[in-house]
């Protein structure tokens, strides 16, 4: 009876360590799948003081926020300056006019005009910096809200590094551009949706630590 009693302990250990790794794998694999999800954050539209061009994915962030301007949410749009590639650029001497420029160029064709325009300073690097420049431009302007256009995936952090760095100046209302084609309910299917997620992810984490490593973008 022992060695039939010990055979059938080990029998139903192995059988509840099964179930228990298969719970684990579901519960995995929901997390995974539902991370796309996860990263998108987006606040309810209101009237702010600026309405924020957030660098990167040219052209479908600025023609978010001139869509967001003629509806009337803000009576001025800032962009950022990007450090790079001018300044690599210019140390070749290859004349570069920036990604402010260019989507200043959209935000006009979209019916902005150039006087409702501004660009921050000084010259950013990564998120964290772009969110100093446009909470210190809210400090000057005695402001009290801005709007950040930026692209879906990227939402989650934005809210976190406003939340950070911020010191506390004024409120940030983070929205996605509509033309984002990111499907968070589907990321994997796609190689850019998943470099998106894998990258916010992981400046995601950097943030939760105290940004221990300095973003790139």
């Amino acid at each position: 009876m022992a060695p039939g009693t010990s055979i059938g302990a080990r029998s139903r250990t192995r059988s509840v360590a099964l179930i228990a790794l298969g719970v684990m794998l579901v519960l995995v694999t929901i997390a995974v799948l539902g991370v796309g999800r996860w990263l998108v954050v987006e606040d309810p539209l209101e009237k702010a003081d600026a309405i924020v061009v957030l660098s990167g994915r040219i052209p479908i962030r600025a023609i978010e926020a001139a869509r967001l301007y003629r509806a009337g949410y803000a009576s001025q749009i800032w962009l950022t300056r990007p450090e790079e590639p001018a300044a690599s650029l210019e140390a070749l001497s290859i004349p570069y006019s920036g990604e402010d420029f260019f989507n200043a160029r959209v935000l006009v064709h979209e019916g902005v005009p150039l006087s409702a325009i501004r660009v921050l300073a000084p010259s950013i690097n990564n998120t964290a910096d772009e969110v100093r420049a446009i909470a210190g431009e809210l400090r000057r302007e005695n402001g009290s809200t801005v709007i950040i256009v930026t692209t879906k995936a990227h939402t989650r952090r934005v809210h976190r590094l406003w939340r950070q760095l911020a010191g506390g100046q004024g409120r940030a209302i983070v929205r996605a551009a509509a033309g984002d084609p990111f499907d968070p309910a589907h990321w994997w299917r796609t190689t850019g949706d998943a470099l998106d997620v894998v990258r916010e992810v992981l400046g995601v984490l950097n943030a939760w630590a105290g940004l221990p490593l300095h973003p790139a973008t």
